[in-house]
């Protein structure tokens, strides 16, 4: 078995790179060998996608990044932007082998940590952040028993938006979707990402990403959601709301738009995605009957003593998050890019 690195401009190695990906059960839409390209063209941040292979065969893929910020540490990460990575495998080999490349990676790098965004748990005697879960539910092969599975509180919500005769249309451009998504993450104390990168993402993964966004009955504009397709699942992943948005159910209406299509185009799994334990997200989707998970976030130390806490949660961002609601918007969506590039 040899270890090697991916490269971006070899079509041949990209399409051999995602060939395995679709294949191996324990990869995600994360795995994907386009997320090298974004990364690169959009945060400018240097990748390393490492594949082991025998016999010609790739069997084992790992994404990694490297982030390096003044304000929020030096770090190798299996995969900023995402919320599963690590490494992709099946062959104990092969995963031994891509987690030792990339510890020696780290070493040479001089990183502070080195960070591996697992589903499932792999090392346990390495620190762990469990302030992450997942939620993953399967959707049923019936429009009506989807909306039945909704717990009847959430689903009252579902049919206030159908009854405020709400529309959804799909999107192929990000305009409307970033004029909600920035002005959402804004009224909450946190830096947009780039609207370029919104853009990459339809350009580079085509029918594998779209937007879905939801209007009253006067074209006022609600609700947006960003989401992914993979194999048979669906993520949605980037969301933005107005603040009429709540009144009229828009949000509610939204998912169940988005799960009604997907049952319609015969998909098995929605996976609302991760959220901090604690928070209205994660009390949103459990309320609609969603389990909670839990991510293993797994970390090798290097040139710090403790898990690196980049989060709203952290007490320290208090008046940060304070001070950028005051910002002017404008002022925010220019200068939250160069801030946010780094908290991946």
């Amino acid at each position: 078995m040899i270890i090697k690195q991916m490269a971006p401009s070899d079509p041949g190695s990209v399409k051999h790179w995602n060939e395995f990906v679709f294949a191996c059960p324990d990869a995600t839409f994360f795995h994907r060998a386009e997320w090298q390209e974004i990364i690169c063209k959009v945060f400018r941040h240097p990748t390393f996608f490492l594949y082991a292979e025998k016999e010609g065969e790739i069997v084992g893929v790992l994404p990694l990044a490297h982030v390096n910020s003044r304000l929020f540490g030096n770090s190798l990460v299996s995969l900023p932007f995402a919320v599963y990575a690590g490494v992709a495998s099946s062959d104990r080999e092969a995963i031994a082998g891509l987690e030792a490349e990339a510890q020696q990676l780290a070493v040479k790098l001089g990183v502070d940590h080195l960070e591996f965004r697992n589903i499932s748990a792999r090392h346990a005697d390495w620190p762990t952040q469990d302030l992450y879960v997942t939620f993953r539910k399967e959707i049923q092969p019936d429009v009506e028993a989807n909306m039945l599975a909704i717990p009847r509180k959430q689903r009252a919500m579902v049919r206030k938006g159908i009854k405020n005769c709400l529309k959804s249309q799909v999107d192929r451009s990000s305009d409307r979707f970033f004029a909600l998504f920035a002005d959402n993450v804004h009224r909450h104390g946190t830096p947009a990402l780039p609207k370029r990168y919104f853009d990459t993402l339809l350009e580079v993964f085509g029918d594998d990403c779209e937007i879905l966004t939801i209007t009253s009955s006067e074209d006022k504009l609600l609700s947006s959601v960003l989401s992914f397709y993979f194999r048979d699942e669906v993520l949605p992943y980037y969301a933005g709301d107005d603040e009429a948005a709540r009144d009229l159910a828009a949000n509610d209406f939204k998912y169940w738009e988005l799960m009604r299509r997907s049952c319609e185009r015969g998909l098995r799994i929605f996976d609302y995605g991760r959220s901090k334990i604690g928070t209205g997200p994660y009390a949103f989707k459990k309320n609609w009957g969603f389990e909670p998970q839990p991510l293993h976030y797994e970390y090798c130390l290097y040139k710090r003593d403790s898990i690196p806490q980049n989060n709203p949660n952290n007490a320290k961002y208090k008046l940060f998050i304070e001070a950028w609601r005051r910002m002017p918007i404008g002022l925010a969506n220019w200068l939250g890019p160069h801030i946010v590039r780094n908290l991946g």
